[in-house]
């Protein structure tokens, strides 16, 4: 019983630190919500913890610890491809506006630059 509701409180800490996050704007929407669900899915599983085993049961799995496992590897990798690809799109984003920056300073030295003295004309003598 003592595991249950030291899970229990360990739970809910968590989805309250994602609520906190979420609020203070330091966890976007989209991560926050994967992550709400995999919190009410831990505090599904520590309220009713035979659960696990008639899932894994009906899967084919004999322990339901393996299950656990199972689930949380594959999260896991669901996470890293995700932030991966949130990575490589940062990336594009980051280097266009890099080449953006490069053009418009290149632009503005060439407007601002003071003309060099071949450009200027030159004063001829009059003809006497």
């Amino acid at each position: 019983m003592r595991a249950i509701i030291f899970f229990c409180v360990i739970t809910v800490a968590l989805l309250l630190a994602i609520f906190l996050l979420l609020r203070s704007r330091k966890l976007k929407e989209k991560y926050a919500i994967l992550w709400a669900l995999v919190g009410v899915a831990c505090l599904v599983l520590v309220a009713f913890p035979s659960l696990l085993g008639t899932v894994a049961h009906f899967v084919g799995i004999q322990v339901g610890s393996n299950l656990l496992f199972t689930l949380a590897i594959l999260l896991l990798l669901g996470v890293c491809l995700h932030l991966s690809l949130e990575v490589s799109s940062q990336e594009d984003k980051i280097r266009r506006l890099a080449e953006e920056a490069a053009i418009l300073r290149a632009d503005l030295e060439r407007r601002v630059a003071p003309s060099s003295p071949a450009s200027e004309p030159q004063e001829t003598d009059p003809p006497a």
